[in-house]
């Protein structure tokens, strides 16, 4: 009974604060708010009994990359930002009503080609989502894209530390 209360009350202030996120005007509250975010979807997955993804969502997302992000924020000198009266709101709906049929194209493409994720139970997925099932497989069957990623993630702490550089005088 208490699992999916939490379930709906994580998932109620998740999309809240992604809200929060979209429509703050100040920079590092948004980041702040995506904190809160990330938080709530490791609560999530903590719920799902997938503690292993849970503990990493706020190791890697929630610690690492949010202090990365707000490094550049404040890095980039963030104070002139577009106002909501400057932008196209035709624009905007059409970007919306696009994304709403491409996501019913591929709907349809994916159910069409029988390609849709199959639903699994909870035992099932405890069985599945521990640490050492996951290793296996990322360092089997999924290694050459966990070591292009680590360059990725490599590439982009380069470029970070490129654009942090200030040039002399």
């Amino acid at each position: 009974m208490v699992t999916p209360f939490l379930f709906f009350l994580l998932a109620v202030v998740a999309v809240t604060a992604a809200l929060g996120m979209l429509f703050s005007r100040n920079p590092v509250s948004s980041a702040l708010w995506l904190v809160l975010n990330l938080f709530c979807i490791a609560g999530l997955y903590l719920t799902l009994n997938a503690e292993f993804i849970g503990i990493i969502q706020v190791l890697v997302y929630a610690g690492a990359i949010m202090v990365l992000f707000l490094f550049v924020i404040m890095l980039l000198n963030l104070s002139a930002l577009p106002t909501l009266e400057s932008l196209d709101w035709k624009a905007v709906a059409g970007f919306v009503v696009a994304m709403v049929v491409l996501a019913q194209l591929v709907y349809m493409l994916a159910s069409g080609l029988g390609a849709l994720p199959t639903t699994i139970l909870a035992e099932q997925a405890a069985a599945t989502g521990d640490a050492s099932t996951i290793a296996k497989e990322l360092f089997t069957r999924y290694a050459l894209p966990f070591e292009v990623i680590g360059v990725l993630l490599l590439v982009a702490t380069i470029g970070a530390l490129m654009l942090a550089k200030r040039k002399p005088i």
